[in-house]
């Protein structure tokens, strides 16, 4: 096994275990800091409508798909790839400079967010800069990557406004005002860009 191939493999074991995990502790009543849970079904509805949730999603996918080939390529998996690393980067940055101070979790909960905002990024990010493949950034993938976030982003706020749940309380735009979601906005959109941008210099920079 090569090292390229392990550190995948460890990777995607990681994901799916936290993955699990936090799908054992929805079932079990809360998803993130909720004081009153709603019924299973939206309960796990809400579950996949978490930015965290879907970008260890996809770094699930290019993890299991790279331990199987470190040398994967192809124009849907170069999306995928950078998508996936960009968005769990992003989820790790929010969590710990936004999210992280707003939760008290105990056990099982505090075990899955640290595995999912803080294990996984860590993972994920290491694996893309040590182990590629590269170079796998062009201008599809970069547009794919930039265009998932945008229509996540529009799509929860308005979910938000037609069941008045938002998951993450820093896009609640009836607690905090359309002024404060609108810089939360620009602000992660900014982040995003950057660090595609950075990305995408360090695909072409960095040795294949």
């Amino acid at each position: 096994m090569t090292p390229a191939r392990g550190w995948h493999l460890l990777t995607a074991v990681v994901v799916i275990a936290a993955l699990v995990l936090q799908l054992v502790v929805v079932q079990g009543g809360r998803v993130l800091d909720e004081q009153t849970p709603p019924g299973l079904g939206i309960r796990l509805g809400r579950l996949v409508s978490y930015f965290t949730i879907q970008s260890n999603l996809l770094v699930a996918v290019a993890a299991t798909l790279l331990a199987r080939d470190p040398l994967r390529d192809g124009p849907w998996f170069r999306s995928l790839r950078l998508a996936g690393t960009v968005g769990i980067t992003v989820t790790g940055l929010v969590h710990f400079f936004l999210l992280r101070p707003l939760l008290d979790l105990q056990g099982a909960d505090w075990l899955a967010d640290k595995m999912l905002h803080m294990v996984v990024p860590a993972l994920a990010v290491i694996g893309w800069f040590a182990f590629g493949p590269r170079p796998r950034v062009d201008t599809r993938a970069v547009a794919v990557s930039f265009a998932w976030p945008l229509a996540w982003l529009a799509w929860t706020l308005a979910i938000g406004g037609l069941t008045r749940w938002v998951p993450y309380p820093f896009l609640d735009f009836r607690a905090e005002g359309w002024g404060h979601v609108a810089v939360v906005c620009v602000g992660i959109t900014a982040l995003f860009a950057a660090l595609i941008a950075g990305f995408r210099y360090a695909d072409r920079r960095l040795a294949p």
